[in-house]
Order: structure tokens, then C-alpha cells, then sequence
């Protein structure tokens, strides 16, 4: 006689496949393999499993398949805003298409990312999302050496042998500076975030600066400032470049949750943006547009390319042909928040 579990189940799918007027082949087919079954088909036995109550058994479908149907992620953190949002995208996609995403953080730690994807691969996940280009050494031989395909996300490196799915960065931060330049200004801090571990970061800061040896404005070491993804501490960044005797006229930023942090602090210090300190931020996040002055800023599509991270590894699973690197566009948001400087511009208030 057959366990207990394993009764429950025949009769779990012959019960779905009554409900949803279908074969018990279609019913195993649509739960261990989604993209074998057309969506319409796929969409009638999923509601038939949500009307019948029915929990398929996941040791039973990895027997059967091999796979588990679970994809995990490994982002620094969930503070920031762009994680959040991207792990919400490819959290909807994997859903429609029958997956289960694990989500753990590192904390820009590369031995800690490590780990997480040994506990993640202990679990049975069938492919990883990284996070950028810059991982432990170990990790992709780790990867290969258990056939788990994996992409980088938030990067587009198509001279390494890695997928990836993101945009330029160094264009893009390029691109935030020459708006600066453009306008006239000569004198442009940077506040970043901390590079270490950080390939995102990095790349954006060779941006500002080539922007700047193009056009011939110095880089000045007391004019660029690495903190990390915090209103207090991109507060803190900008007290100390406001304070100097020669202070920039504009500041290009790491992402948009540092440009508030520099916004607020030129506020509160009795500088006016603006006329007195122009700010570009990176992402376009929700309240960019909604602050006073709005912020002009990089646009990146962030769901969208976490949304395609899902799509490479899911038709990489079922065998199907994909592209390794992905290039995302990006733009340029001008807003309120940056303006030519003024002739009058002196060291400081």
C-alpha cells in the first residue's frame, strides 16, 4: 500500500483535473514542468488548485523532474529601496510561471555570499540572481561544480563570460555629469556609495570622473565623499562639502536616496537648490519626482530588468535558447533640482 502522502496526492490531482475538466497527465505536466502546458491551460489548473485546496508535494515533484521550481536571490541588503523593488518584480514574474523565490542578503560581504549560496544550493534552488559582477572567487566554480545557472544582475559586462541583465553604469553616471558640465558648472562634488564590494558603485564613480578629465575639471579627493545607502549619512556628506571654504556648486550622486540625504541637508543649512547647489541623483525612485525642488536623475527600468533576470534563468531551465549579456536603456530625468550656477557663486554662506 502506498504512504499516506503519496494516496493524498493521486487523489489531490485526480480532484484538480475534475475540477478543471482536464487529464491527470495535464494536471502533473502544468505543476512539474509550467512551460510544457500553454498559458490558458496553465492559468485553468491553477485556479482548479486554489478551488480544490490542493498542495502539491514538492519531494514527489523533484523526484519526478529533478527540479524544485524555486529560484534564489542574493542582494546586499533590503534597505534600499531599488532591492526592494526589484525583488517585487521578479517575485510577480516567477509566480506566473509556477516558481518559488528564496531571498537572503549579504551585506556587501563576499564570504557571507558565499554561504548564503552554499545554504541556498543545499535547498534545492534551481538557479541564483546575484546582485552586480563582483562576487567571492569561489562562487562561480561553486556554481558550475552543481550546474546551477545563476545571472548578474544590475550590470552589463558583456566582456565577462558571466550572464548579466542591467544597464551601463559608467554611461550612465557619465551622462549625470555632463549634465552638470552642460549647464556650466565647474565645480561638481561626488557623493558616492562605499565602492568596496560594490562594482555598481565603482563604475559609477569612473563616470563622474571621466566626465570630468574630459572637460578638464580637476578631481578633487575633499569634494568626493563614500557613504553608505543612508539618509544620515548622505546628510553627513553634504554638512562637510557645504562647510568647506570652497564649496562645489553641484553634486552628483551615488543613487537617489543619497541626493535626498544631500537635498535635505542643503535645506536645513540655508542653502537654497538650485540656485545655490545643483543635485543629480540615480534610479528615479517614486519620491524624486514628488520632492520640492523634484530631482532631476538617472532613470533606470529596475523592474523590468529584474523581471528579465527571471525570464534568462526560467528559459534557461527548460532548455530554451538565451542571450548571455542584456543591455537595459537609461535616461536622463531633468527636473528641478539642477540649474546653472550662479556668476555670483562665492566659497561658502
Amino acid at each position: 500500500m502506498p504512504p499516506p502522502a503519496a494516496r493524498s496526492s493521486k487523489q489531490g490531482i485526480r480532484a484538480v483535473a475534475a475540477e478543471a475538466g482536464v487529464s491527470i497527465a495535464s494536471v502533473s505536466r502544468a505543476l512539474n514542468n509550467p512551460n510544457s502546458v500553454s498559458a490558458p491551460l496553465r492559468i485553468r489548473i491553477a485556479e482548479a488548485v486554489e478551488r480544490v485546496g490542493y498542495i502539491p508535494h514538492a519531494p514527489a515533484r523533484e523526484l519526478s523532474s529533478r527540479r524544485s521550481f524555486t529560484l534564489g536571490a542574493i542582494v546586499p541588503t533590503i534597505d534600499n529601496t531599488m532591492f526592494a523593488r526589484g525583488i517585487a518584480s521578479l517575485q510577480k514574474y516567477l509566480s506566473s510561471v509556477g516558481y518559488m523565490l528564496f531571498l537572503t542578503t549579504s551585506g556587501y560581504d563576499l564570504d557571507v555570499e558565499l554561504q548564503q549560496a552554499r545554504n541556498l544550493i543545499s535547498r534545492g534552488v534551481d538557479g541564483l540572481v546575484l546582485r552586480g559582477d563582483c562576487h567571492h572567487e569561489g562562487l562561480p566554480k561553486m556554481l558550475a561544480d552543481y550546474a546551477i545557472p545563476f545571472i548578474n544582475v544590475g550590470v552589463y559586462r558583456p566582456d565577462r563570460p558571466y550572464p548579466c541583465v542591467g544597464a551601463d553604469n559608467e554611461g550612465a553616471a557619465h551622462r549625470a555629469a555632463m549634465h552638470l558640465i552642460e549647464l556650466g558648472h565647474r565645480k561638481i562634488g561626488i557623493v558616492s556609495a562605499l565602492r568596496r564590494n560594490n562594482d555598481r558603485a565603482s563604475a559609477r564613480v569612473a563616470g563622474f570622473h571621466r566626465a570630468f578629465t574630459e572637460n578638464g575639471i580637476p578631481i578633487r579627493s575633499d569634494w568626493h565623499v563614500e557613504v553608505p545607502y543612508t539618509l544620515d549619512d548622505a546628510r553627513e556628506a553634504a554638512r562637510h562639502l557645504l562647510s568647506l571654504r570652497e564649496r562645489p556648486t553641484g553634486v552628483v550622486c551615488g543613487n537617489d536616496v543619497i541626493a535626498y540625504g544631500v537635498l535635505l541637508e542643503a535645506e536645513r543649512s540655508g542653502f537654497s537648490v538650485p540656485r545655490d547647489l545643483s543635485v543629480v541623483g540615480f534610479d528615479d525612485l517614486d519620491w524624486s519626482r514628488h520632492l520640492r525642488p523634484s530631482l532631476t536623475t538617472i532613470q533606470v527600468p529596475t523592474g523590468a530588468t529584474w523581471q528579465r533576470a527571471g525570464e534568462y534563468l526560467v528559459r534557461r531551465l527548460a532548455g530554451e535558447q538565451t542571450i548571455m549579456h542584456h543591455e537595459v536603456d537609461y535616461s536622463l530625468i531633468v527636473r528641478e533640482s539642477t540649474a546653472p550656477p550662479r556668476l555670483s557663486k562665492q566659497q561658502g554662506k
